[in-house]
């Protein structure tokens, strides 16, 4: 067991029997969202079938004590700082016994049986190696949970990019974050967003858990890159719907989540894409000005509202 999965566990009935699903949830300073999260998994936590774990990154809001007294059923580790959560997730996943584990982030309220639905596809498709479900906004909008891989298009064509926001229907666009036609009906994809991912057991043994260089951003996509190359399939299940306050966390930290996304982007392309100096130079060039452009319209932004 390592640091953070011996770190100040506690909760939980403490068996060794293997059960259906583990759902692990890292926590960091969202104790009204998380209270909301694990209150949506009420039939979850009565179930025998079900474990649920939550990895408290070192919270200064009471987070843990609301746990314990409101959820005395989750299995709670409290870890002595914030490692981020890749290392979050990883100290769960060893803490976990289930055939299923899935990630689920604290801003969630899990809709109806999503999760039991999850399990089944998993259990009905042998060659699924992860599967996501339908993140929906508060207002009803469906969020861009499923993606294709990144390429050294994505940089002019992402979700925050000038052109996106100028030519949201472009075809480049369309084909990295999937048209909202392609997210309404169950699909193959490469990857699916870490607010809900569920995976095997089997998987990780094969091909490792979340890589802890990635401290937030990226680790799913990093993944699930690893679950294609194991010859494992990714899909995309609509009709398993959860509610998601999107970055609620982050924007406790908006330039440091700013920081870890680049940072995190740029891992990624050099551990799977690195092509030589000169597109690397080129790659890293355009990750800066795009942190430093999203930097600055933050900074203006707040002293805006201020």
């Amino acid at each position: 067991m390592t640091s953070e999965a011996a770190a100040l566990a506690e909760g939980g009935p403490g068996a060794a029997e293997t059960v259906r699903l583990s759902v692990i949830i890292v926590n960091w300073n969202t104790a009204d969202l998380l209270s909301a999260c694990l209150a949506s998994l009420k039939c979850y936590l009565q179930s025998p079938a079900c474990q649920i774990i939550v990895v408290d990154n070192a919270s200064s809001d009471s987070s843990a004590e609301m746990v314990r007294e409101k959820f005395p059923a989750v299995e709670l580790i409290v870890l002595p700082e914030n490692v981020g959560f890749s290392r979050g997730n990883n100290a769960g996943i060893e803490r976990a016994r289930g055939e299923f584990i899935l990630l689920l982030n604290s801003d969630t309220e899990v809709c109806d049986d999503a999760l039991w639905i999850l399990c089944d596809f998993l259990a009905e498709h042998p060659k699924a190696g992860a599967v996501g479900a339908q993140l929906i906004s508060p207002d009803g909008s469906i969020q861009e949970s499923c993606r294709s891989f990144p390429s050294h298009r994505t940089a002019l064509f992402n979700r925050k990019s000038l052109l996106t926001r100028l030519f949201p229907s472009n075809r480049f666009s369309r084909a990295y974050l999937l048209s909202e036609d392609a997210r309404s009906a169950t699909r193959e994809v490469d990857w699916v967003m870490g607010a809900a991912l569920m995976t095997r057991r089997t998987v990780i043994e094969q091909v490792g858990m979340l890589d802890p260089s990635f401290f937030m951003y990226a680790e799913d996509v990093d993944w699930c890159y690893r679950m294609h190359k194991a010859g494992w399939k990714i899909f995309y299940v609509p009709e398993a719907k959860i509610l998601h306050h999107y970055e609620k966390s982050a924007a406790k930290a908006p330039f440091r989540m700013i920081w870890e996304r680049h940072r995190s982007m740029w891992r990624f392309y050099k551990k799977h894409y690195s092509s030589g100096i000169w597109m690397d130079a080129l790659t890293w060039s355009g990750i800066g000005v795009r942190m430093l452009t999203l930097s600055a319209l933050n900074l203006f932004r707040r002293r805006r509202a201020s």
